[in-house]
Parts: C-alpha cells; structure tokens; sequence
C-alpha cells in the first residue's frame, strides 16, 4: 500500500513527538525523494543513511558544489616566472 505524503507527513510528525527522531528523519527523507518525483516504491526501499544536509557554517553562494579531487600521481604546472624585468617586450 503506497501513502500519500499527507500520510507521510502525519506519521513523521507523530514519530517526532513520541521522540523517535531516526524514524521521523527516514520520513521526512521518503517525502522528499517523493516530491523530488521518484515513485513510492522507489521512495519506500531507498536508502537515505547517506544523505547529509548542508552544515549551518558552510551556506553562501556555491557552498553545495562538489570539490574536484586531482588524481593521486597528479603535480600542479610549475608558476610563471614574475622577474621579467630583463627581457625585452618583443
């Protein structure tokens, strides 16, 4: 049987109250994959232990983007040299 997210939304507030919050935050995880537009047995068998929300200290512009992580055996190009001083412009 599939919910609703009205249904969703009642039970996520009734675990919230008895204090079961890892049950209220797998709801409340279910509704939004929900409206995120996956269907309700998607939604029911996801596992959502690995979404994390965004740390309160780390909001501004950009702060969701991923960080490019550079091959292991990778070295950054060698920086140009600023002495120009005694070469000519042409």
């Amino acid at each position: 049987m599939t919910k609703t997210i009205e249904d969703l939304q009642r039970d996520m507030e009734a675990a919230a109250h008895a204090l079961d919050f890892e049950e209220a935050r797998r709801i409340r995880d279910r509704i939004n994959l929900l409206r995120g537009g996956s269907d309700a047995a998607e939604a029911a068998e996801a596992d959502t232990s690995g979404l994390v929300r965004q740390k309160p200290g780390a909001m501004g512009l950009g702060s969701s983007r991923q960080r490019p992580i550079p091959p292991p055996d990778w070295k950054p190009p060698p920086k140009p040299d600023l002495m120009t001083s005694g070469r000519k412009r042409k």
